[in-house]
């Protein structure tokens, strides 16, 4: 008999703007093994994911080893090699140890960076509907675009949160109803 899917709920944070990073009223989305590590070829089963849910513009690299947000789009982080402590939500935030499989959800304007890796750390990084991004530092020079033009929470019909599922067969649905942009 196949095994049902198991849905993978994440945890949720939220960061008040501190003064130097203005974060956002949207929380960040952290789901542990959203995908099972072992998955052969784990990078480009992110990529294909990530797309198929229109993430789109994806990159492989690090995380940035200084605090920063973006503050014209939101980005997903799928993490495929490595381990790392990621400080999230600035200077007064909180830190997280991310290992392959583990996805973050990182609304427009919430401050991370990259504390300490391991030599072969490695995320696919990705933007909703292949929004362009900026990179800022410190005090904020313009708002979050979600926090101004993008504030409103998802109309009837529309899930509140982002879930994956991932059955035994690592497949990965993501509902991205929430942090899709409007046209």
């Amino acid at each position: 008999m196949a095994q049902q899917p198991k849905e993978v709920d994440p945890q949720q944070l939220v960061f008040k703007d501190d003064g130097a990073i203005p974060n956002n009223t949207l929380p960040l989305l952290f789901y542990r093994e959203a995908f099972a590590p072992d998955t052969t070829d784990l990078a480009s089963f992110i990529e294909q994911r990530f797309g198929e849910n229109d993430w789109i513009g994806s990159w492989r690299a690090g995380v940035y080893p200084f605090a920063h947000y973006h503050s014209t789009t939101h980005e997903v982080l799928g993490v495929f090699s490595g381990s790392a402590t990621l400080r999230l939500g600035g200077a007064q935030g909180t830190t997280l140890e991310v290992h392959p499989g583990d996805v973050i959800v990182i609304p427009a304007g919430v401050g991370h960076q990259n504390l300490r890796s391991s030599a072969d750390f490695s995320v696919v990084g990705a933007y909703p509907v292949g929004r362009q991004w900026d990179l800022l530092r410190g005090v904020a020079r313009r708002k979050a675009a979600s926090r101004s033009q993008h504030r409103s929470r998802p109309s009837a019909g529309q899930r509140s949160a982002l879930p994956f599922k991932r059955s035994a067969e690592t497949s990965l649905e993501i509902t991205l109803k929430e942090l899709t942009y409007d046209k």
